[in-house]
């Protein structure tokens, strides 16, 4: 089916929430569910792939002071700048992504996220994606952008979480024999229950499961 997104938000919708942050849709009823999350470390908190809405600045307040924007996806800067400027905080881009944000200063980061001890993983690395995911291993948080997701687009009849289609026959690695307690994903709401078997099960059927996934995106588009 067409992806179309709203052309401003109005009310966000809150999902994922838990002890250790707080994710939101900006657009709910947008096709690409684009999600965003806070996390919250010591007191700090980072605010990861945004999209801006009213009254978002009061759900951070929840968790702490934003410490920093991260943008995890070449193609995720989204919001980041807007949050940023309004927090005074810098925007945070991992050293292989090409973008760059103006008008805010800017910090790189490759291995580990600042000083918040989240293990950075790269996912993807090509001229066309540039993909990293967070994943805190004391308290299982694993946040992907892109590789994976929970949007219809993203999944076959079967499967709650799914590779994205562009990567389905090469899904990344990186991710493989992680034990994360909850995965957030960049679309759609993220995984609570199982999510290591979920986690795993997308990875291991990504590519028996791509010709269901692609007849499934041609009867979306031709019914539309």
């Amino acid at each position: 089916m067409p992806l179309k997104e709203a052309e401003s938000p109005t009310e966000y919708r809150e999902i994922d929430r838990w002890d250790g942050g707080v994710g939101w849709l900006a657009h709910p009823e947008e096709t690409m569910e684009r999600a965003s999350h806070a996390l919250a470390i010591d007191g700090d908190v980072w605010v990861i792939d945004p999209v801006d809405a009213p009254g978002i600045d009061d759900l951070f307040a929840e968790f702490g002071t934003v410490a920093g924007v991260v943008v995890l996806l070449d193609r995720h800067t989204r919001d980041a700048k807007e949050i940023a400027q309004r927090h005074d905080v810098p925007v945070y881009l991992p050293t292989w992504v090409r973008r760059s944000v103006s008008g805010v200063p800017v910090r790189r980061f490759e291995t580990t996220l600042a000083d918040t001890g989240l293990r950075v993983l790269r996912l993807v690395d090509n001229p066309a994606w540039q993909e990293a995911a967070l994943y805190d291993e004391t308290n299982g948080t694993l946040v992907v952008p892109e590789s994976v997701g929970t949007a219809d687009y993203f999944r076959t009849g079967r499967e709650r979480l799914g590779v994205h289609p562009m990567v389905r026959l090469l899904p990344p690695n990186e991710l493989r024999g992680l034990t994360p307690e909850r995965v957030l994903v960049g679309h759609g709401p993220g995984i609570f229950d199982d999510a290591t078997v979920v986690l795993a099960d997308a990875l291991d059927g990504s590519r028996r499961r791509f010709p269901s996934l692609l007849a499934k995106t041609v009867r979306g588009f031709v019914s539309s």
